[in-house]
């Protein structure tokens, strides 16, 4: 039996929304009880590009793709990959994401990122400024650049639908890139600047930051592997490998592994897939770039940070058991070839593989369910780091029984 003291709200996931939201509900009088089965941060969120991507209001896929998916499958190292062994699970989940493709439920979606994008800056300057930590942060901008001439109208035409969506957006040439980031290579052609983005110095360490100003709020952490539950009439009770946790109210947060219970507690079975990213970590690169920089032909991400050079991106659907395939890390190091004056150092370099918790939509689930005993927020995709400080100001409202937004599209019951 785990014993505990009298809690409010037991929160399953200690990653950045789970720490964020136990926070939260912390410091609006709540008992809370944080739990993982691993330490605060080692999912997801500890491998993170670190970019607050606001400017990407779009779904993870449009029509567009239908086009290119037959070519991007059959590259083992491109930025897509899907395990054929893995198929028969994904399909569910792929027919649910084509149909979305469709114009009415596309423009949803879009709606839907937009407006927890808008709320995401401003929510993430009150909690690191609330904990003492802004310098965490770096409201720097991020580049979208360009090096094939025929892709300036593709990029042309992304400006205006982000135009479209009120994304602050510019144009730099050529001269304009060189000035801003002289070591990109002089061959680019040109980019997109998004002016209100930026990026974190080191994902992980928010989320430790967070956790240690959760835990002088009084939030308790226990380790442990949450298997199941069930509700009753005081709230509910959560069974993990360390004993029983009684709770009035849990907070399922726990990101790609949030479906199943949320299955047992809810009885809705949630269509959560989990597209898995890879980043390659170069510490002795630490002057390259002074912000994000995003590679429109390449498809990936570098992020500059405190302990180096970050490379991140690919989307790999092979769920939750299989290996990582490590060998779409170092792509990213083969990917990054020509983008640089010098090419990048690979020395002590270091792989990883985390996973994306995706909904079909594009959104996560952010809810109050069951009478209120069951608090929802997971499934934000490429943007839970992005999204977790204003998903935890919309949690706390839920807890509370308040409504600051529209939350039909991040309902449970859309599926």
């Amino acid at each position: 039996m785990v014993e505990t003291a009298e809690t409010d709200i037991a929160v399953v996931g200690a990653g950045i929304v789970g720490v964020a939201c136990a926070l939260q509900l912390a410091r609006q009088g709540r008992r809370v009880t944080l739990v993982d089965r691993q330490a605060p941060g080692q999912g997801a969120s500890y491998g993170n590009a670190g970019h607050l991507a606001t400017e990407q209001v779009f779904p993870i896929a449009d029509l567009s793709i239908l086009k290119r998916l037959p070519r991007m499958l059959l590259d083992p190292m491109g930025p897509l990959r899907l395990d054929w062994k893995y198929l028969p699970k994904a399909m569910p989940w792929f027919t649910r994401l084509l149909l979305n493709l469709r114009p009415g439920p596309f423009q949803r979606s879009v709606a839907g990122i937009r407006t927890l994008n808008e709320g995401s800056l401003g929510a993430w300057q009150r909690l690191l400024g609330s904990i003492g930590r802004s310098e965490l942060f770096q409201e720097d901008g991020s580049l979208l650049v360009f090096e094939r001439p025929e892709s300036r109208q593709a990029l042309e035409a992304l400006r205006a639908r982000m135009q479209q969506q009120a994304v602050p957006v510019d144009f730099w040439s050529a001269d304009t890139v060189r000035e801003a980031a002289p070591q990109l290579s002089p061959s680019l052609q040109g980019g997109l600047f998004f002016p209100r983005t930026g990026h974190f110095i080191d994902p992980y360490r928010v989320v430790c930051e967070l956790f240690e100003a959760a835990k002088a709020s009084g939030v308790r952490f226990i380790q442990a592997q949450v298997d199941g539950g069930q509700l009753h009439s005081g709230g509910v009770s959560l069974a993990s490998d360390q004993g029983t946790l009684e709770a009035r109210q849990v907070l399922i947060s726990c990101g790609a592994h949030s479906a199943r219970l949320t299955g047992v507690l809810t009885g809705k079975q949630v269509p959560l897939d989990t597209e898995r990213g890879y980043h390659l970590m170069l510490p002795g690169e630490h002057q390259r770039l002074p912000f994000a920089v995003t590679s429109l032909e390449r498809k990936f991400i570098m992020t500059p940070m405190a302990e180096g050079l970050r490379l991140a991106g690919t989307v790999e659907f092979a769920g939750l058991d299989a290996p990582p395939s490590m060998q779409r890390a170092w792509q990213l190091h083969r990917l990054s070839k020509g983008l640089f004056r010098r090419d990048l150092s690979v020395e002590g370099a270091t792989p990883w593989m985390g996973f994306r918790p995706s909904l079909p939509d594009s959104l996560p689930v952010i809810d109050r369910v069951c009478d209120g005993r069951v608090l929802l927020a997971f499934g934000h995709q490429h943007l839970g780091l992005t999204q977790a400080a204003v998903t935890a100001e919309w949690v706390g409202r839920l807890a509370d029984r308040e409504s600051g937004a529209d939350m039909a599209p991040y309902r449970l019951d859309r599926f």
